[in-house]
């Protein structure tokens, strides 16, 4: 049997800081991230990839805001904006990724999945909204914002900016997991759970109903990666590895680091809330239960030997 590789790609795999967002800047990105997944599918993985979606649902807010204040439509409820975001971003991804197999003589089916996720209405999280969704802004623009919309920023010291945060439930269950895994099992590539999986809770026993909320994209990754028995979580981002000090002087790049490790590091402060503290949390739920590493990494390092940051069980 194949190995299942379960691959996450942040929402920068297709639009990158300082980029307008074009379709030609989205889809010359997801070209190349797709370029990197052949390292997988020649180490002889089945694929599952997954992604997020920050900048493109804060964008999706935003342009159903101005149509609302302008001609007056409805503005749609954050889940359905992750719908919509699932949607066009699974399709450059699916559509960028056949131009790559194609130029490098590959065949197979690519399949997106518009997948809700399971969470509880009385998760916490929703009185602290912590998922950072969007541009970034300056503080003044921040406290404009604030003002005029009553939305919440919260700054990111380490890179620099105010960014929207809105609620981030914790994920419970993947829709459609047994499908996703047979399909990928029979060497078909699976796009799913994009932007994290769409919010849903049970209003009553057997009816689904949205939520306002956006799950993290890693937790949600690590959730199906064990759930559809994945040999292997890839968490990609926009640094080679994980880092201790990161963006000081101090700053030290990490090779691997045990799950005692990276809890410890968590404690301390290390990783960013909204940027790298959830790929640290992620990657360790799925090598606590499932005794497999768990790699985070650059997208360019993708299936490289030694590339990235490995977390191991001991």
């Amino acid at each position: 049997m194949k190995k299942l590789a379960v691959v996450a790609f942040g929402g920068n795999a297709l639009l990158q800081a300082g980029q307008k967002g074009t379709i030609d800047d989205q889809e010359k990105n997801a070209y190349e991230a797709s370029e990197h997944l052949l390292n997988l599918l020649k180490a002889d993985y089945d694929v599952v990839i997954t992604h997020g979606n920050g900048p493109q649902v804060g964008n999706i807010l935003l342009s159903d805001q101005a149509g609302s204040q302008v001609y007056g439509l409805p503005i749609m409820p954050l889940d359905v904006c992750v719908a919509y975001s699932q949607g066009f971003i699974g399709y450059i991804i699916e559509q960028q990724l056949r131009n790559v197999l194609a130029a490098n003589d590959l065949d197979t089916d690519i399949i997106t999945i518009i997948t809700q996720v399971l969470v509880n209405k009385d998760d916490p999280a929703f009185g602290v909204p912590t998922k950072p969704i969007g541009p970034y802004y300056s503080k003044e623009e921040a406290d404009k914002l604030n003002k005029e919309t009553g939305a919440i920023y919260q700054e990111d010291k380490k890179r620099g900016g105010w960014r929207k945060v809105v609620a981030s439930p914790k994920p419970l269950v993947i829709s459609n997991k047994k499908s996703i895994e047979q399909l990928a099992r029979s060497g078909q590539i699976v796009i799913a759970v994009g932007g994290g999986g769409i919010p849903a809770f049970y209003v009553a026993p057997n009816k689904l109903q949205g939520i306002d909320a956006v799950i993290d994209k890693d937790l949600a990754s690590a959730l199906l990666a064990k759930q559809i028995g994945a040999d292997k979580l890839f968490i990609l981002t926009d640094v080679p590895k994980v880092c201790l000090n990161f963006n000081t002087p101090k700053e030290t790049t990490i090779d691997r680091m045990t799950i005692a490790d990276a809890r410890k590091y968590l404690k301390e402060g290390q990783f960013t809330e909204g940027s790298m503290a959830p790929k640290i949390r992620a990657a360790v739920d799925f090598v606590e239960n499932t005794g497999k590493d768990a790699i985070i990494t650059k997208t360019t390092l993708l299936g490289v030997d030694d590339g990235g940051t490995r977390i191991t069980m001991v």
